[in-house]
């Protein structure tokens, strides 16, 4: 997918088919404002620990309790906003990825983690109609 069709099916998307959040209405877009990660540099791990705190995204991969393949990410800045430990930030992912039994130290050690950074841009509404 091209960079500017994916960003603007996905910012469709977020804004009217996220269902986390009611979509977005046009007396809201004076107020909004978008922010885009451009994520670089993936390195698979040694393991679920090999990763810096606000230097790093993560994405795991790990097999529910049904061992179907599941995925989450957080991007960099979302453990260091959040305050979590690194182990915190598994124990989210694996949550957020649909993992619903008790997190062992076995769970953690069996999950493939990729690292990776990212550049971000924001842009407020204002901004973008001043363009």
């Amino acid at each position: 997918m091209r960079l500017d069709s994916g960003l603007r099916e996905y910012a469709v998307t977020s804004a009217f088919n996220d269902t986390r959040f009611k979509p977005i209405t046009q007396s809201e877009l004076p107020r909004l404002s978008c922010s885009v990660s451009l994520l670089t540099d993936f390195e698979e791990a040694e393991d679920y620990l090999d990763w810096d705190v606000g230097k790093h995204g993560v994405w795991i991969e790990f097999r529910n309790e049904r061992g179907r393949k599941q995925t989450a990410t957080f991007l960099p800045e979302i453990a260091k906003e959040q305050g979590w430990t690194k182990v915190e930030t598994i124990d989210h992912l694996l949550m957020k990825g649909g993992y619903e039994l008790t997190i062992t130290s076995e769970m953690r050690q069996s999950i493939k983690l990729t690292r990776y950074q990212s550049q971000k841009a924001h842009l407020s509404y204002d901004e973008y109609m001043g363009m």
